[in-house]
């Protein structure tokens, strides 16, 4: 089956841009195009992707709204939305990675890149640009309360990938830097995740900034 993918920005160059890219794989095709927040809610509902790209500034409804409307918390099976944006350092896309975003990826970060997140999100997986988890979540990690403790101490180890999902690695990378099986890496973020209470890997990034673990 192929991945079938949503795409929403206010640009009709971007968006056909995207569609070619995506359209180009075997394995993925894109479902709908919307020009706002408000029509990418509605498509959203109504074709079920399995994975929204959207942009974050965009009329009648922004991407942020439309992530938490679709996969904010308490909203049960959510798509996976990855934001494609040209802001690195703005304040709209930590907001949007509360708001349910499992992705981000800035908008000249390359076909490669956009087609591995898509992949990544259809796998239940995240992709983050390493400028944005490292400029953005060190620049703007300042939350009005401290985060939550864990439910359990995280281990040395899943201590060791908490850190290095904060710095933008994917599973693959952090497998090779500790020279361990991409399985073990698998099994040490479920485990982060259920100690966390964090329903993916920006979620988890974003306690290791706001925790004071990066430094």
């Amino acid at each position: 089956m192929a991945i079938r993918v949503l795409i929403a920005d206010d640009q009709q160059m971007v968006r056909t841009g995207f569609r070619m890219i995506v359209d180009s794989q075997p394995d993925m095709e894109v479902v709908g195009e919307a020009a706002d927040g408000a029509e990418a809610v509605a498509l959203a509902r109504r074709l079920r992707p399995d994975v929204c790209l959207f942009d974050i500034r965009m009329p009648v409804m922004d991407g942020l709204e439309a992530t938490r409307v679709l996969a904010g918390p308490g909203v049960e099976d959510p798509p996976r939305i990855v934001i494609v944006t040209t802001f690195d350092m703005d304040e709209y896309v930590y907001g949007a990675l509360r708001g349910g975003a499992v992705g981000f990826l800035l908008k000249d970060s390359g076909p490669a890149l956009l087609l591995e997140a898509v992949r990544a999100a259809a796998n239940g997986e995240s992709l983050v640009s390493p400028s944005i988890t490292v400029r953005l979540l060190e620049h703007l990690a300042k939350p009005p309360a401290a985060p939550p403790l864990p439910r359990e101490p995280l281990t040395d180890r899943e201590l060791e990938v908490v850190r290095l999902v904060a710095r933008g690695r994917t599973n693959e990378e952090i497998a090779g830097e500790l020279y361990v099986s991409l399985s073990t890496i698998k099994t040490h973020l479920g485990n982060v995740h259920r100690k966390l209470a964090t329903r993916n890997r920006v979620e988890t990034a974003a306690w290791a900034w706001e925790s004071g673990l990066m430094g």
